[in-house]
Parts: structure tokens; C-alpha cells; sequence
């Protein structure tokens, strides 16, 4: 073997970066393909499982029209109002707004609290309790509730017969018999439970009853009923909600639509409300007036025994009746138009309506006043979904009390006006009363009683031509919204989706395996193959992969195992690596970077394997610190190196040792560890055994200390025919590799070259080691692995 091919840039990447070798990377990832498996069959089985048993959800869909609103107009039901005033303009509703409206949680605690949803029924299961809703044969009936009893709990009824149940805690622990329809009191408050007519009752069968807090089952509808219009212009909106019983989910959407309605409705007659309480006030005060003119009347014609008008009478009282309809139409919207006044001057509070107009003679007033109420209710409904620092909301209080100041400053105008009108209409009454003072005095005094008498009675016929007004707005008043299709739901679940989850599963049974690889790898900083040396600028001798042999020695003439091959194979490099060594006698040094490399594994096997050649060897102990030749034979320490360096007496023959194992095989150990043993390398003594030694061997194989630890190695450097730099796979960190190249690079250690010590089989390359064999072979021979460690 030479260095070609070896040489790369002389820099070293420590981290054995390589160009991307896309089939490495994927055989590399199929090597794992057992891990990949496993991840497969535990993501199904974990999915099968969830699958089996989770709780299944089932939607319910409904779609409503949002009515009187910009894009849909003025509903068709009150066309036929529209001519008497008593509604809208019909833009008021903008379905963006009623969406959040029909999510508020006003309108969701009224279907909580109609359909009694923070009491669910639980039937018990073979693994776990499922909700029956209404197909639970009992029900409990709240007579009076706790509310200082907030926190959710769970009461087991156990059907015992027709009569008798009993009443259990979550715990079983605490029983009580009793009746149906008995009252019942404890911490929940006054309640009863009752029997669903027509119902079986199932004996010694146990429902659960969970009471649930009402704000927990508001949170819980507002957050999973989905409202969204069917486009951007349409007034149409899909209301879905997901639930575990497709039944309830329908009676929530059908209650949610009908509370919504029922809220809109009460909003739009609340306008019509406070006109009716207002007319009613003025009815009662105008009626009380006008019954005490009409006994006048009868009094002064007992009185005075007044038979009829004559000619010239009856002239003077059309004349005054024609100038009376005047002062009563103007005196009729003066009087409402204080009475206004002063209600406004009254509704001190943003969120109260004023009543309607009726009909003012100033149509910008009554439109002033129809879009006051026209804010205020809007208002209202912003107020439920919205905070107090809302910019709309805001804006809407600003536009509200400027209309306000506004309506207050055209009232006190329009009062002005009319105050002038009827200033001159009583002028004009004064021309018509000098003709009736020539008229007898009897006359003259029923003409005018029959005048307050006439504009009275025209004043009570207005106020109750606009109480029936109002009675008649009240009556047509329709929803918000049309129900186009009422909650349905479909039969079979749309969670858990058993095809999404399989699918996911098996991503993630691909997925966590691969990323588990990949961090590893990214984690790793070991060297595990050759591919990591690559970067070296050293010289590759072999590698020696991992034995699961008991024996020291795994060498010998019939072994053919994996690790036996390759002490084989790097003893033919080493007739490369030799080839320009004049030297009769070769001697190498076998040294690492660290302690625990298996330089004395590798020491005693490449002897070994050399003397199985036929060659004379001698393996020679020189780590004098840590001695570990005898302690890995599994012999006692004896007299080695150190003894010979340091008492004269002692001869290099009465060192050596051999092992039966291996024929042709002489060992001379470390010997005592010495106290200097740095001093004892550079003594002269070292340097005569050496001569003595090679006259004697073919090759002398020396187990050194590591090089990285301490000198030693390096002072013994120059009588190395060759070195063998040992870096044990799975072991060393990729960063160490800086000291076997530095020392490569300035040539502190002799023709150096590395083995690879204990790589794994599955990184390896080639075709194997033995001819006919491989690995396979090779570790059958050594020992059969359990059948788990042949599969994973």
C-alpha cells in the first residue's frame, strides 16, 4: 500500500464532512429498515386504538336569511305598513354584525337555559360512558338551584325498578334510596328526578348525571358553533355545529335561530312599546279633559234649557268649527312635540329609544328621530359582542349624542314655529268671537263650550288613530331571519376521520424514525467507519470489525471468522507498508490516541496473525504506566521491561513467556510500574534491547502507551519501523482526529498508518471478510445472536 489516494488538503475537517452521496444516505437510511417497521406498526396500532375510541363527532347544519338588511331590502311582510310610517327603512341589519350576535353569549345562555344543557345524561359503556341526551329514561328536574353551587359534578341514578332508584355520588361511596318525582335536597339545591313518558326503565342499570357549570357550557357552544356567510354577497349565512350526539346538535342550531329571532323581535318592538306607553299617557289625560267638557255640555243645557242654534248661530259655529280643525292640528303637534321634548330631556341613558314620530308636520324631524332609535338599537346589539373601548362602538355614542343635541335643538325650533302658527290661528278666533257676541247669550255660551269640546275630541281621535298604528306595528312585527333549512345532521361521523388518521399515522411511523436517524447522526461525533477517516491525510491499513468471540485470541489457523480475515488482511498491508525497510528485523509500534482503544487487542492478534506465518515474533509490553498484556491473557503480573532497565542482574530471556494458544508466540510483559517511567525510556538499556532483539525475531510487535496521554511513545519513536495508529470505532470523537493527522504531517511518528478497531458489520464495505463466507459466516461461527438481536 502507498499514500496515493490518501493525500487530501492539509487542512483537516474534524468533522468528516463529505460531498453528499445521495445512494450512502439512502442505503444508510434502509439499513434502519426494521426501525421503520416498527414505527409503522406502533403509529397503526396507536391509531387503531384512537380510532376505536374516541368520541365521535357528528355535525348539524341550518342556513338562514338575514331579512331587512342592504342587500336583501325591506322585507315583503311589511310592504304593506310601509305607507303608515311605523317602520324602518330596512338597512339597519348587516350580517356581519348578526353573526357576532347570534354567537353572543346572551343568546347562547337562553338555549342553554331552554334546552337545559348544562345537565347531560351518560350511559356506561364496555371502556367508557357515551352521552344519550334524550334517550335517557330519567331526567332531573331543577326546582330550585344552588347558585352558589358553581363547580361541575357527576350523580350516578341506579335504576333499581319502576318506583326506586338510588341516588349515588361519582365514588359510589355515599347511597340513598328514593321515589320518583320525591324532592331532593343537597349542595346541587331543591331538584327531582323523573320518569321520561314512554320510556322502559332498564333494573340495575346506572345513568350518570353531569351538572356543569353554565358559563363552561356557554364557552364551549360560543367557541364550536361555526357561522359563515355562503359568499360576500349574500345575506345567507350556514350556521354548523359538531357534537357527540347529532341530535342535540340540531336542537341547539333550531334553539339558536329561535332565540335570535325572538331577541330581534323584542328589540324591534321595543320603539312600538314605548309609543304605546306614551299614547296611552296622553290618552288618558286628553280622555279625562275631554269627559269633563262633555259634562259641561249636558250641565249648561239642563241649565239653561238651550233647545238649538239659530240660523245665525249655526253660521258662526261652522265658521269657528273651520278655524277650530286648525288650532287643533296645530295644537296637536305642539302638545306632542313638548311631550317629546321632554322625554328626550328624560332618556338620559345611551341604550333608551325615544317613541316613534306620529306623523310631525317637519319630516326631517321624524327622520331625525327614526334614525335615532335607528343608532341606538344598533348600539344595543354592538354592545353584547363588543367591549367598552370598541372604535365602533364609540363612534356610535358620539353619533348618538349628536343626534341627540340635534333633536333637541329641532324640537325647541319646530316649538317656536307652531307656538307662532297657533299665535295666529287665536287672532283669527278673536274676529269670530265678535260675531257671536251679537248672537244671545245662551247661544253664545254653548259655541264655546262646542269649541274646547271639538278641538279636545279631535285630539283624543288623533292619539287613538296612532295607539291602533302602534297596535298594528306591534302585531306585524317578523324576525330576522327566514329559515331556509332547518338543523340537519348526518348519521356518520366527521371526527375522528379514520383515513386522515391512518394516513398521518403512517407519515408519523416514517417521520419520527427518520428524524430519531437523522438526529443521531446530527448528534453523533464518533468515528464509526472508514468514510470518517477519509478526511486524514494517514495512510488506511484495515479495520477490524466487532467480535462477539469470548476468547483473547480470535486468530488461529482454522478460524475463519469476520475479525480473523481481517488481522489476516492488514498482515498482507503490512508487507506493503514495509516494503522499503532495509532492516531484516521490523519492528512495530501499535499506539492510539486514548486509553481503551484495544491497542493490546490489537497487539496481541496482529503477533499472532504474523506468527501464524511462520516468522519468529516477540510481542514486547513498553506501556510501562497502565501494563495490559498479562491483565487482558488473564495471566498473574510478572518481571517485564521495567525490571530489566532497572536491575542488571536480569536477562532478556529470563522475561520472555508464551501461551499455548499460539505456537511461535514470545511475550515479555511491562513489568512493576515504575514511578518514572518517562527516565527509564531514554536509558541506555532500552537501546541494547532493542539490538538484542532484533537479532533474535523476525518481527517485534511493541504495545505503547497512548500518544495523546503522555510521552512515552514519542521517545520511543525513532526505532519504529513502522507504526500502527489504533482508533477504535463507535469510541473515539471525531475531534481527536487532529492528533493522529498532526503527527502524521510532522513526521513525529515514523511510516504511520491506522487500523480501524471494533467497526460495526452493518457500516462496512466490500464483500466481507473469508472467501466464500462474509460476515454472516464468519459471526455464526463465532456465537448465534438471540433471535431479538437478529431482528432489531
Amino acid at each position: 500500500m502507498n499514500n496515493t489516494g490518501y493525500q487530501n488538503d492539509n487542512e483537516l475537517n474534524v468533522k468528516g464532512k463529505d460531498s453528499l452521496n445521495l445512494t450512502e444516505q439512502v442505503e444508510k437510511i434502509l439499513s434502519h429498515w426494521r426501525l421503520f417497521v416498527l414505527g409503522g406498526i406502533l403509529s397503526f396500532v396507536v391509531a387503531y386504538l384512537y380510532v376505536r375510541y374516541a368520541t365521535p363527532q357528528y355535525s348539524a347544519t341550518t342556513t338562514i336569511l338575514i331579512k331587512d338588511n342592504k342587500k336583501s331590502g325591506i322585507s315583503k311582510e311589511l310592504e304593506a305598513f310601509k305607507d303608515l310610517g311605523i317602520i324602518g327603512d330596512g338597512s339597519s341589519n348587516n350580517p356581519d354584525n348578526e353573526i357576532e350576535i347570534l354567537k353572543s353569549r346572551k343568546i347562547i345562555g337562553y338555549v342553554v337555559d331552554t334546552l337545559n344543557l348544562d345537565v347531560s345524561y351518560y350511559s356506561e359503556g364496555r371502556i367508557k360512558q357515551y352521552e344519550i341526551y334524550n334517550g335517557s329514561p330519567i331526567f332531573l328536574e331543577f326546582i330550585q338551584r344552588n347558585i352558589r353551587f358553581k363547580k361541575d359534578t357527576t350523580i350516578v341514578v341506579s335504576l333499581l325498578s319502576d318506583d326506586e332508584f338510588e341516588l349515588n355520588d361519582i365514588d359510589k361511596k355515599i347511597s340513598s334510596k328514593y321515589s320518583y318525582s320525591t324532592t331532593i335536597s343537597n349542595d346541587l339545591g331543591l331538584f327531582r328526578i323523573l320518569k321520561r313518558p314512554n320510556r322502559i326503565i332498564a333494573k340495575n342499570t346506572n345513568i350518570y348525571i353531569r351538572i356543569s357549570s353554565k358559563e363552561k357550557i356557554i364557552n364551549k357552544y360560543k367557541s364550536s358553533v361555526k357561522i359563515f356567510p355562503i359568499n360576500k354577497n349574500s345575506s345567507v349565512l350556514r350556521l354548523t355545529l359538531k357534537d357527540q350526539v347529532v341530535r342535540k346538535a340540531e336542537d341547539v342550531l333550531n334553539e339558536l335561530v329561535r332565540q335570535y329571532n325572538l331577541d330581534a323581535i323584542n328589540d324591534k318592538n321595543e320603539v312600538s312599546k314605548k309609543t304605546k306607553e306614551f299614547i296611552d299617557d296622553r290618552l288618558k289625560s286628553v280622555g279625562e279633559e275631554l269627559s269633563s267638557i262633555q259634562d259641561d255640555v249636558k250641565d249648561y243645557k239642563l241649565k239653561t234649557g238651550f233647545l238649538g242654534l239659530s240660523k245665525e248661530g249655526e253660521i258662526a259655529l261652522q265658521e269657528i268649527s273651520f278655524n277650530n280643525q286648525k288650532i287643533i292640528e296645530i295644537r296637536g303637534q305642539l302638545d306632542l312635540v313638548k311631550s317629546m321634548q321632554e322625554k328626550l330631556n328624560e332618556e338620559s341613558k345611551l341604550d333608551d329609544v325615544l317613541p316613534g314620530s306620529f306623523g310631525f308636520i317637519d319630516e326631517p324631524l321624524s327622520r331625525s328621530i327614526s334614525d335615532y332609535n335607528s343608532l341606538v338599537l344598533n348600539r344595543n346589539k354592538l354592545d353584547v359582542v363588543a367591549g367598552s373601548k370598541n372604535p365602533r362602538l364609540l363612534e356610535l355614542n358620539s353619533q348618538i349624542e349628536s343626534l341627540k343635541l340635534n333633536l333637541w335643538k329641532s324640537l325647541r325650533n319646530l316649538i317656536s314655529s307652531l307656538s307662532l302658527q297657533l299665535d295666529q290661528l287665536k287672532r283669527e278666533d278673536v274676529k269670530f268671537k265678535s260675531k257671536v257676541a251679537s248672537l244671545p247669550i245662551i247661544e253664545r255660551g254653548i259655541i264655546d263650550i262646542a269649541r274646547q269640546q271639538e278641538i279636545i275630541s279631535g285630539l283624543y281621535s288623533y292619539l287613538l288613530k296612532k295607539k291602533e298604528e302602534t297596535a298594528i306595528s306591534l302585531a306585524v312585527t317578523v324576525s330576522n331571519a327566514k329559515i331556509i333549512d332547518k338543523a340537519y345532521g348526518i348519521n356518520y361521523p366527521v371526527f375522528p376521520k379514520k383515513k386522515v388518521i391512518y394516513l398521518v399515522s403512517l407519515i408519523i411511523g416514517i417521520i419520527v424514525p427518520f428524524l430519531f436517524i437523522y438526529l443521531r447522526e446530527l448528534l453523533d461525533t464518533k468515528v464509526h467507519s472508514k468514510r470518517d477517516l477519509d478526511s486524514l491525510s494517514v495512510p488506511f491499513l484495515g479495520d477490524v470489525p466487532s467480535s462477539t468471540s469470548k476468547e483473547k485470541i480470535i486468530i488461529g489457523e482454522n478460524l475463519r471468522t469476520s475479525a480473523a480475515e481481517a488481522f489476516r488482511l492488514i498482515r498482507t498491508n503490512l508487507d506493503f507498508m514495509l516494503a522499503n525497510s532495509q532492516n531484516e528485523s521490523k519492528t512495530i509500534f501499535i499506539t492510539s490516541t486514548t486509553s481503551g482503544e484495544g491497542k493490546s487487542f490489537v497487539s496481541i492478534n496482529l503477533a499472532s496473525s504474523l506468527a501464524l506465518s511462520g516468522k519468529k515474533i516477540l510481542l514486547l509490553g513498553m506501556d510501562l504506566r497502565a501494563p495490559k498484556i498479562t491483565e487482558y491473557l488473564g495471566i498473574p503480573n510478572r518481571k517485564g521491561v521495567t525490571n530489566y532497565i532497572t536491575d542488571s542482574s536480569i536477562s532478556l530471556d529470563d522475561l520472555k513467556f508464551t501461551i499455548p494458544e499460539v505456537k511461535g508466540l514470545d511475550i515479555i510483559a511491562s513489568g512493576v510500574v515504575p514511578p518514572n517511567p518517562a527516565e527509564l525510556l531514554m536509558s541506555s538499556k532500552v537501546n541494547e534491547m532493542f539490538e538484542d532483539l532484533k537479532k533474535e525475531y523476525d518481527y517485534i510487535i511493541v504495545d505503547t502507551a497512548p500518544v495523546n496521554l503522555v510521552t512515552d511513545t514519542l521517545i520511543l519513536g525513532e526505532r519504529a519501523d513502522l507504526f500502527l495508529y489504533v482508533v477504535r470505532a463507535n469510541y473515539l470523537d471525531k475531534r481527536m482526529l487532529v492528533v493522529p493527522e498532526e503527527l502524521y504531517k510532522n513526521k513525529r511518528l515514523p511510516n504511520m498508518s491506522i487500523v480501524l478497531n471494533d467497526t460495526s458489520i452493518k457500516r462496512g464495505y466490500g464483500y466481507g471478510y473469508g472467501y466464500g463466507y462474509g460476515y454472516g459466516y464468519g459471526d455464526m461461527m463465532e456465537e448465534k445472536k438471540p433471535w431479538y438481536k437478529r431482528i432489531f
